[in-house]
Order: C-alpha cells, then sequence, then structure tokens
C-alpha cells in the first residue's frame, strides 16, 4: 500500500479541528486508512542515516498513512482532508468543470507518427490562475511523484510533465527523434546536452537513472517542443529547465505521455481535480486540444461522471446488515459518491466523480457503503456451515520425517528459495540452461537471481559459514524448489524435496546411504526392485566420478546420492570431503501416507512413533448395510439426498456436535458419494468418511436414523397398489403393543416414503444474469465470453449476452442463463467462471428470477 506523509499541524489546520493521536488513528480507521507511523523528518534522517546527519533537519511532525493502492485521489493533502471533510459531512463533495479558455483558442497538442515506436499517446490540461505556496508547491511535486511510482508503474506507462504556461506558447509538437538530434537544458542543469549525453549523465544519479532503460534502446527518443522549438520535456526521463514551474507561477500547462491511453486520462484528472481548488474559479479546469496523427481530435480532461444504479437489498446482503435504502444513499455520499434512491423499488442511482477510477463494479461501490457504515458496527454472525479443517498431507509427511532425520542425528536447516545462477549450475558444474531453472525477471541482487532447483547449494553454503564447528557436520533440509513446467497454468511448479549432506574428514557415504534405508524404512518401502527401492550406478558432475548413484522407487527415478566432486567442493569454499543425498518425497504420498496423515503431529514426542502398516492402512471397510432408506427418504434417490443436504445446512453432523455411529449409520446408507449439488451433503460426506479407521470408537447412537429393508414379498405386495390408503399408517392396538407391529409400521412407512419419492416432481428452473468482470480493458472480451459458454454442467443453458460499458474504456460482460435449481447453484456458477484467472477478475449476480 503507498503511504502518504503529511505534515500533522498542515492536517490539522486544513481540517479545522486538531486531534490527539488516539482520534486520528481512530478517524484513518474509519474512514478505512491506517495511520502507520507518527515521526519527523530528523528522526527518519537519524534512523537512517545517523545523528551527525539528522542535525538541523526539521522537528516538525509527520504523520505517515496507508492508503488502498488503488485510491490515486488520497494520495496527496488536498485528497485526503477534502475526502476526510466529506466523510465526516463538513464538506459537500466539490464539482469538478471543463471549461473553455476565457479568449482565443485552447492550447493544442500536436501528436506525430514517429511516436508510435515509443510512447504513442499524449493528453493535457491547463490550470489558470492558480496560487501556490511553498507547501502547495511541495504537494504537487509530490503528488507527480507518487503517481509515477504507483499508476503510472515507475513511468514506464505514463510521464507527467507540468510547465509554466507563461514561459513557452503554443502550439507544442510531441514527437519522436534519434537521440543525436535532440538537445536542450535540462531541468536544473546550467548548460545544454543532447539526449544521448543524458544518458550517460543520468546513469549515476540516484533518482533518474531508475527510469533509462524505458527509452535507452529505442531508436528514436520522445520530445515535446512549444512553436518556438524550445524543449518541454523529454519524458519519461527530465523536463527542460525553460518552463520549470516556480512558487509564482499562475498558469500551469500538464502534459501525460502514455502507452496506455486510459492510465493517463485517470493520471491527468487526478492532477488537475486535486489541485483546481487553488485556480480563482476553484474546480475549473481549461480544456487543451490534442490532435493524433490520423487527424483525430480529442479534447481533455474527460472529467467524466457516470451514474450507476443498484439495490440497497444487494447492499444488506453482501455487507450483512439491514439499513434502508435512503441510509445506504447517504452512507455512499459520505464517501463522495452522491446517491440517492430513485423511488423505484429499493434502487439507487450512484453518481462516480472522476477522482474515484477505482470505482468499477458493484462491490467497489458495496465496499464503500460497509466502510462509511463502519465495520466495526457490522453484527458478527455465526457461519451456517462448520467444517473441521486437517493438516495438508505433503506438510504432514515432512513433518514426521523431520522428527526422525533429526533423531538420527542431522541437524535442520532452511535457506532461502532464491539464489544465484552460479549456486544452481556453475558450482555444481552443470548449465544453466539444463536446470529448468525460473529466473527473476529484474533481480535486486546478484544472490536472488533465479527460484532454486535444488536443495544442495543452499545447505554447503551453510556449511561454508559453519566451518569452525566440530565435525562431523550433518545437515538436512525438506523444502520446496521450483522448476520449469509447461503443463502449469503458470509455467512452473513446486517440487518438495529431501536433501542430507555429511561434512568430515572421510567422505562418509556409508552414513548417507544409512540414512536413506532409514529413510525408506520409514516410508516403508522395502529394499527390492519393482515394488521397492533400489539404487544403481550414474554419472553427474555433481558428484566424483564412480561414487553417484539413482534412487529407484517402484522403477521410478527420485534421487540421487554420493560423495561431491571436489571441484564442486572447492567452489563452494569448503576444504574437506563431503556425501550429499537429494529426493523427491511427493512420490510416497500415496494412500499409506495418506492414511497416516488423518493424525495429529505431536509437538514434542512422548513415545516413539511409527508409520502404520500397510495392514493397518488398508482394512477392508465395514461391510455397509443393506438398507438405504432413512428417516429423510431413500438415500438411493434424489429426493432423499436432497432432504440430507437441507438438513446438514448448519449442521456438521447428523446428531450433536461430534461424530457418532449415528453419522456411520447414515454414511453406509448412501450408495455413492454424492454430487456436487449437494454441497452441504458433500462436505459432510467427505469429513465422515475421514474417520472410517477410528469408527469403533465413536459414541453410539441415540436415535435410529435408518430404517430396516423391506422384505422382497413385502415390496411386491406394496408395489401391487399406488393407492396411499392401502398402507396402515396407524395399526391396531394389539399391534402397537408388540415389537413386530412396531418394525412392520417403520417397514411401511418406509416404503410410502419410496413410492411417494418415485413420483415425477416438478423441476424448478430459474433465469440468472451474470456480470463477468474483466481485469482492464486490453482483456480480450469474445475470449473471454468464450471461456464463460465453455462451462458445462447438467441443468445449465446458456442465453443471449452483451457487452456493457462500465467506465475508462473497461466494458463488462452480461450474460444469460437458465438453470434446475436442484443440479446448479449461483456459487458453483461462480467458482467455475472465476477459474478463468487470465481473462475474468470477478462474477456478480445481476438479477435472479423464479421461472
Amino acid at each position: 500500500m503507498p503511504t502518504v506523509g503529511v505534515k500533522r499541524d498542515l492536517l490539522f489546520k486544513a481540517l479545522g479541528r486538531t486531534y490527539t493521536d488516539e482520534e486520528f488513528d481512530e478517524l484513518c480507521f474509519e474512514f478505512g486508512l491506517e495511520l502507520d507511523e507518527i515521526t519527523s523528518e530528523k528522526e527518519i534522517i537519524s534512523r537512517e542515516q545517523g545523528d551527525t546527519k539528522a542535525s538541523g533537519a526539521s522537528d516538525i511532525i509527520l504523520y505517515k498513512i496507508d492508503v488502498p493502492a488503488n485510491r490515486y485521489d488520497l494520495l496527496c493533502l488536498e485528497g485526503l482532508v477534502r475526502g476526510l471533510q466529506v466523510f465526516k459531512n463538513r464538506l459537500e463533495a466539490p464539482r469538478y468543470r471543463r471549461v473553455s479558455p476565457v479568449s482565443g483558442e485552447p492550447q493544442k497538442l500536436i501528436i506525430t507518427k514517429e511516436t508510435a515506436a515509443v510512447r504513442p499517446f499524449a493528453v493535457a490540461a491547463v490550470l489558470r490562475n492558480i496560487t501556490f505556496t511553498q507547501e502547495r508547491y511541495d504537494s504537487f511535486i509530490e503528488l507527480q511523484e507518487k503517481l509515477h511510482q504507483n499508476i503510472c508503474r515507475k513511468r514506464s506507462l505514463v510521464a507527467i510533465g507540468t510547465h509554466d504556461l507563461d514561459t513557452i506558447s503554443g502550439p507544442f509538437t510531441y514527437t519522436a527523434k534519434p537521440p543525436g538530434d535532440i538537445c536542450f537544458k535540462p531541468l536544473n542543469q546550467t548548460k545544454e546536452y543532447t539526449a544521448t549525453q543524458l544518458m550517460s549523465l543520468y546513469k549515476t544519479d540516484s533518482h533518474l537513472r531508475h527510469y533509462l532503460h524505458i527509452i535507452e534502446d529505442k531508436p528514436v527518443y520522445p520530445v515535446i517542443y512549444d512553436s518556438n522549438g524550445v524543449v518541454l520535456s523529454m519524458p519519461p526521463i527530465i523536463n527542460g529547465d525553460h518552463s520549470k514551474i516556480t512558487l509564482k507561477t499562475k498558469n500551469v500547462f500538464i502534459e501525460c505521455t502514455a502507452t496506455d491511453v486510459t492510465k493517463a486520462k485517470i493520471v491527468l484528472d487526478m492532477m488537475v481535480t486535486m489541485f483546481s481548488e487553488y485556480c480563482s474559479q476553484p474546480f475549473t479546469v481549461e480544456e487543451a486540444e490534442v490532435v493524433y496523427p490520423d487527424g483525430k481530435t480529442c479534447i481533455y480532461p474527460e472529467l467524466a461522471y457516470r451514474k450507476e444504479k443498484l439495490s440497497s437489498e444487494f447492499v444488506n446482503r453482501k455487507v450483512g446488515i439491514n439499513e434502508s435504502t435512503e441510509k445506504i444513499a447517504q452512507l455512499l455520499t459520505r464517501m463522495c459518491l452522491l446517491s440517492q434512491a430513485t423511488g423505484v423499488g429499493d434502487e439507487i442511482e450512484v453518481e462516480i466523480p472522476p477522482t474515484r477510477s477505482d470505482v468499477i463494479h458493484a462491490c467497489d461501490i458495496m465496499e464503500d457503503a460497509a466502510i462509511a457504515y463502519g465495520f466495526n458496527n457490522i453484527t458478527r454472525t455465526t457461519p451456517r456451515t462448520y467444517t473441521i479443517a486437517n493438516q495438508f498431507p505433503l506438510n504432514k509427511l515432512t513433518e514426521l520425517l523431520r522428527q526422525d532425520l533429526a533423531a538420527a542425528g542431522f541437524t535442520e536447516a532452511l535457506n532461502f528459495a532464491l539464489c544465484s545462477q552460479e549456486d544452481i549450475a556453475d558450482k555444481l558444474g552443470k548449465k544453466i540452461s539444463e536446470t529448468k531453472a525460473a529466473h527473476i525477471s529484474n533481480p535486486k541482487t546478484a544472490e536472488f537471481q533465479v527460484a532454486r532447483t535444488t536443495l544442495l547449494p543452499g545447505l554447503l553454503k551453510t556449511i561454508a559459514a559453519n566451518r569452525k564447528m566440530p565435525l562431523p557436520l550433518k545437515l538436512f533440509e525438506i523444502s520446496d524448489v521450483v522448476l520449469k513446467d509447461d503443463t502449469k497454468d503458470v509455467g512452473a511448479r513446486n517440487s518438495r524435496r529431501f536433501c542430507a549432506v555429511y561434512y568430515n574428514k572421510s567422505p562418509g557415504f556409508e552414513v548417507i546411504h544409512g540414512l536413506l534405508d532409514r529413510t525408506m524404512q520409514l516410508l516403508e518401502v522395502k529394499s527390492a526392485c519393482g515394488e521397492g527401492y533400489h539404487i544403481q550406478a550414474a554419472d553427474d558432475s555433481t558428484f566424483f566420478p564412480g561414487r553417484c548413484a539413482e534412487i529407484f522407487v517402484r522403477g521410478k527415478s527420485v534421487g540421487r546420492l554420493g560423495v561431491l566432486h571436489p571441484d564442486v567442493i572447492n567452489r563452494f569454499e569448503l576444504t574437506m570431503p563431503c556425501s550429499a543425498l537429494e529426493m523427491d518425497i511427493e512420490p510416497f504420498l500415496g494412500h499409506t501416507a495418506e492414511t497416516l496423515l488423518t493424525h495429529d503431529v505431536p509437538m514434542q514426542e512422548v513415545i516413539p512413533h511409527r508409520f502404520p502398516a500397510l495392514s493397518d492402512s488398508c482394512q477392508a471397510p465395514a461391510s455397509r448395510p443393506t438398507s438405504t432408506k432413512t428417516v429423510f427418504g431413500d438415500m438411493s434417490t434424489p429426493a432423499g439426498l436432497k432432504a440430507l443436504d437441507e438438513f446438514l445446512a448448519d449442521k456438521s453432523y447428523v446428531e450433536g456436535f461430534a461424530a457418532s455411529q449415528a453419522d456411520m449409520a447414515v454414511f453406509d446408507a448412501i450408495p455413492s458419494a454424492p454430487s456436487l449439488t449437494f454441497c452441504h451433503l458433500l462436505r459432510w460426506y467427505k469429513h465422515i468418511k475421514s474417520f472410517q479407521r477410528e469408527r469403533a470408537s465413536l459414541a453410539s447412537a441415540k436415535s435410529q436414523f435408518v430404517l430396516p429393508a423391506a422384505p422382497a414379498a413385502s415390496t411386491n405386495n406394496a408395489s401391487d397398489d399406488d393407492d396411499d390408503d392401502d398402507i396402515d399408517l396407524f395399526g391396531s392396538d394389539d399391534e402397537a403393543e408388540s415389537a413386530e407391529a412396531e418394525r412392520i409400521k417403520e417397514q411401511r412407512l418406509a416404503e410410502y416414503a419410496a413410492k411417494k419419492s418415485k413420483k415425477p416432481a416438478l423441476v424448478a428452473k430459474s433465469s440468472i444474469l451474470l456480470d463477468v468482470k474483466p481485469w482492464d480493458d486490453e482483456t480480450d472480451m469474445a475470449k473471454l465470453e468464450e471461456c464463460v459458454r465453455s462451462v458445462s454442467m447438467d441443468g445449465l443453458l446458456w442465453g443471449q449476452s452483451k457487452l456493457v460499458p462500465v467506465g475508462y474504456g473497461i466494458k463488462k460482460l452480461q450474460i444469460g442463463c437458465v438453470v434446475e435449481d436442484e443440479k446448479v447453484g449461483t456459487d458453483l456458477l461462480e467458482e467455475a467462471i472465476t477459474t478463468f484467472e487470465e481473462y475474468v477478475q470477478s462474477v456478480d449476480v445481476a438479477a435472479f428470477n423464479k421461472i
């Protein structure tokens, strides 16, 4: 999150009152911000550079405030004060207006075709008759830097240039030229430089050198001239000194060059809306005309207001409150979103100002309503569905191995997941192209260039850093490596590895080999070819020739062990022989290991544990009863499953608050795992399935939920007649007194329920309208729709669709569908569509109607 530093006294003066630090911290929290730090310029310099450098620095108190990354309107004092004042109902949100020049034509910026190769877009505007003070000027410059680091992506997408309009004359020309043809005096320099010389000059500049790479390899550099040939700027590097703004500047010409025109419009809107309050006519901005190479003319800034509609029911449901339509409209108005009830049901019309480019979906509006309402004021509710977490099987296996490896006398190490290319390639005697390494595109240091593909370098570097420790050094690590994998959507995958090294005056291969045998014993893999494990001689440049073996488990290679090559040892600055073992442990996470992982890992072992024997984990499950009839209905029919699903909607167990024999009885009555349609039942089914090993120790059932199976003859007799009256539901007095009569009554009730469940039922259907939101305006909407329509389910029929403008060139896909309620739910649909992460940001239900 960006951090905005503001002077406390200046902030309180603008707010019109003072606060204690605790009061202002609370105000920030209410507004959705966080007061990160209370400091001063002197304290910051003292902390970073020492007390000597801090002498003479200002003692003025600074508030460091964290703001959301997409709230560009809060990146300066002006926007922050304006937002807080509106939030506290002390000020109405201002109306921003674009006006024409009082006299003459608007300023014109002409773009030539040469810019297409570097930065093809530009926008511009004029702040007329503005009054700067030192504080306003500092805030103006700081906002540019905040925007450059945030939405402008360090000037790669947008670069802002601000100029004293009285020192230049239009029309202005934005073009691109070879660097040798550009010559001007840059900002705060005393002489002229060519663009080539400037690139060399700024390579040592702590601030500007970070932006040189954007254009330094281009054949032409972008440049802006006025009508007299004066250079205004060479974006995105530096402005010209001729047009620099000062405290005496009255008219400011703002230009933004960009590779993304949408971002450029947002940046321009932010600059002019934040500081137009200091113009002679507050909140007015003079328009500028931009002419593109194809002759198209655009007027900027856009300062576009747009209106959205949503229901108060949507806000109440998503936030978890129950407020009136008028109250929600008032909450949104406090967040600078002017809102009012339309009078059509519970509909609210919301006006989005040009300062709120972060609002692109109804969920963004809902979030603002939640902030204004106060997160602490939302009533805490208990979730309807309860689940019990289990440890991730792979982590469980890792924990168990760690304990026994430590018991074997090895010390665990934990190293960085990133390393240098040299560590995983040259030092191990391999080529970097053979390692399948994932590279960091812009590494900050040579130590962290790639994601490690092996654990061995980290352990060897740990030994090198602890060479003075008594010998032998026995280390191990169980952690992830990262390998390129084209079959994965991200192009890489994690692999859990186990690595151990033995460092002593002798190689100690027998120690490492013994550790391998112990590990296989723990994993219950026998030493044998075929179904067990064996080692086989292998060649590897990392290991000494003739002293390397490959590990095979059930015919598959899982790793290697051996004595390290002397060259490898020397490259890691070691002087003694070293043996190493590294293997993949994920292949061992089979049925036996998964069964084991249902038990807790003790933080400290009291007695030695063991992996369960194969015979223990593969015991045949208890035979299931022949009856599928329960008090909820027949579990072999959809109606019975639906009844049980509804019963379990707010329960974790059939009876009580812990698993019991009642759960096991109903579980056994279900012939097979339920479908995804019955989400609550499926959740319960998977949970109860994990108790199969200890079912005998579960508590007894207090009630009978499974009904006895009906005799064949009785079933045939019952099926002869469909009339409900043929079944005696009550029986005679004599039958009620006998156990046999009770059994017959329950049997007939079950038969009756089974008959009723077989009767055809009306299929409930619903019409759903979905809003599918893309990531940005560059998303291929045709491909997005294709992905959405590729979602196929039983009971789902896609309908018509259309693209609906949202704002700033972004469109959302609005698509309709008809679903069968029992088979397809909205949650299931949203989950399926959001799997297309490359195109889809979020999915929301815009309309839902029963058919």
